[in-house]
Order: structure tokens, then sequence, then C-alpha cells
């Protein structure tokens, strides 16, 4: 089951490192053309999600790597979950559900990563 953990882990990890990074760093015209809702969300809450983004990855593998307090990579797990339920909302919203697909994917990958974590509980 660890193997299991650090083959998903490390993908959503790597994942997530990329998308949240690109909202930390580039502006809006930069991520308009990927993100088309950068418009209707103010930036600093868009560099905030990709703030949280940047530290769930780092929550996914950080505390099993270490050893130390390794409940925060199912706690991790969980806050992406929680950032694509939001994704969610946010294209339900804009009446985009054909755009949905990625945000479930990656729903139900960061939900088997959480339950694939709780092997150091």
């Amino acid at each position: 089951m660890q193997v299991a953990y650090w083959i998903t882990a490390a993908l959503l990890a790597l994942f997530y490192l990329y998308a949240g990074g690109k909202k930390v760093l580039q502006d809006q015209d930069g991520l308009r053309p990927m993100m088309g809702w950068v418009d209707q969300v103010p930036m600093p809450l868009v560099k905030a999600i990709g703030a949280l983004e940047v530290l769930g990855a780092l929550g996914l593998v950080l505390p099993p790597l270490t050893g130390f307090a390794v409940v925060l990579a199912v706690a991790a797990a969980v806050g992406l979950v929680l950032v694509q339920i939001g994704g969610l909302a946010l294209h339900l919203s804009r009446g985009e559900a054909r755009a949905t697909g990625l945000n479930v994917v990656l729903l139900v990958w960061a939900a088997v990563t959480a339950w694939l974590a709780t092997v150091w509980l």
C-alpha cells in the first residue's frame, strides 16, 4: 500500500506543484489562455489558491518522507479534495459543466491518495 501511495502522491504532487506554481508566479494575462476563470476571480484569491495547491503538494510528500507528523499527508490530500470541490463549484456556476472533467479526476485522485495515506496512521 505504501508503493501505491507514493505513486499516486508523487504524481498528484507534481501536478499541483506545476498548476499552483503557475497561479503563484504568473500574472492574469499569462493565466487567461489556460484558465479563463481568472477574469472573474480577484488575483489575490487566485494566488492564494495557487499557494494552497503548492502547500498541498508539499504536504503529500514531506511528512511521509521525513516520518514527522505523517497525519499531515492525509490532511493535505483532503485539502486538495476541497480545492477541487471549489473548482467544480466555480465551473458549474459559470455554466462550464463540460470543463469539469479534470476537476472530477483530480478530486477522485486526491480522495484515493487520502485513503492510501492512512497507511501511516
